[in-house]
């Protein structure tokens, strides 16, 4: 998620297109783009509003990577320049010794195409962007950092499950991740038809599938479940209302919203999600579809902690593996941000 090119009043006054990824560097255990996985090496900045930075932020917590792979965390309000670091002493990142994450792009190179995005992994030692590849940075946290992974680490992306794990990601990326943002950002009315029907035809589909079980594939959680998760989360909260996803609200529905509950109450999940950076973020930042940049009071966040029986399913959250620790103290949502 990353600034429009002409400000924040642009969101929603010219077609939407996401761009792809400008760097696309990996950090590899072979190390074979000249990033080698390395303890402490690197920086993982994210916003805690952001969907896309926020399945960094949970493959982080469930691998148990806090140690090897330190965290910014940016301001859910964005100013001209972007992602800044104003939640910290003298609104500068601790570690880069930045003030937006616009300098480690620079650093990278100048005068680079498209906007500045988060998640974003940045070389320590150089101050450098390494990678702003969302699709493949928590794959290769799963896949690559498997060394620096704590004990009882859950796998999640399994070899013999990928083929299945991709086709789901790909349908719920276009239909469901990228669906409400075509409809949020629509500039006429048959797009944004077309964008809506598309979420809710593939949430519909969903509700089908999850009927029956537990997770999306196979019976423990994998990076399908933490890719739908990150969108599900933010639902009522901001797409409902703010991007027009309005035909239900999810917790309408008693599949999904059983679902969306089962991993919020999961250890990794719901202990990342702050509510609070999520609504400031898209009722303020997005000035061009609400110009008052008035946030609402709700919804009710109460219902996030009550029972979803989803257990009665079968399945193991983390397979033969164990549930993470408690986050560490500097990394624990506010209170305000809480259910």
């Amino acid at each position: 998620m990353g600034s429009a090119d002409d400000g924040n009043s642009s969101y929603g006054q010219k077609a939407f297109k996401r761009s792809k990824s400008h760097f696309a560097d990996r950090v590899t255990a072979d190390g074979r783009d000249g990033w080698p996985v390395e303890a402490g090496r690197y920086r993982l900045v994210v916003s805690r509003a952001c969907p896309w930075a926020s399945r960094a932020v949970i493959s982080r917590r469930l691998l148990g990577l806090e140690d090897a792979l330190s965290m910014a965390i940016a301001d859910p309000i964005q100013d001209d320049r972007s992602w800044r670091f104003t939640l910290d002493p003298d609104d500068r990142d601790p570690v880069l010794g930045i003030r937006y994450l616009s300098e480690a792009y620079d650093k990278r190179e100048s005068d680079y195409p498209g906007g500045v995005s988060v998640p974003a992994l940045v070389d320590v030692p150089s101050g450098k962007l390494v990678t702003n590849d969302y699709q493949q940075l928590t794959l290769d946290l799963a896949t690559e950092w498997t060394a620096l992974h704590r004990d009882g680490a859950p796998d999640l992306y399994p070899r013999a499950l990928r083929d299945e794990i991709d086709t789901v990601m790909a349908e719920v990326y276009e239909d469901v991740n990228n669906g409400v943002y075509r409809a949020g950002f629509a500039t006429g009315q048959e797009e944004y038809e077309e964008a809506c029907a598309g979420v809710f035809r593939r949430l519909d589909l969903l509700t089908s599938h999850l009927a029956r079980q537990r997770y999306l594939v196979g019976d423990t959680l994998t990076e399908a479940d933490i890719r739908l998760f990150t969108t599900l989360v933010r639902f009522d909260a901001v797409y409902h209302g703010h991007f027009k996803c309005n035909r239900w609200k999810l917790a309408e529905n008693e599949v999904l919203w059983a679902y969306v509950r089962d991993l919020y109450q999961t250890p990794g999940f719901g202990d990342t999600v702050d509510f609070d950076h999520i609504k400031r973020h898209y009722h303020q930042v997005h000035t061009g579809i609400n110009p008052t940049g008035i946030v609402p009071l709700g919804p009710d966040l109460a219902g996030w902690l009550t029972p979803h029986h989803r257990e009665e399913l079968g399945g193991r959250p983390f397979g033969d593996g164990t549930p993470p620790g408690p986050p560490p103290p500097q990394e624990q949502v506010p209170a305000q941000g809480r259910p």
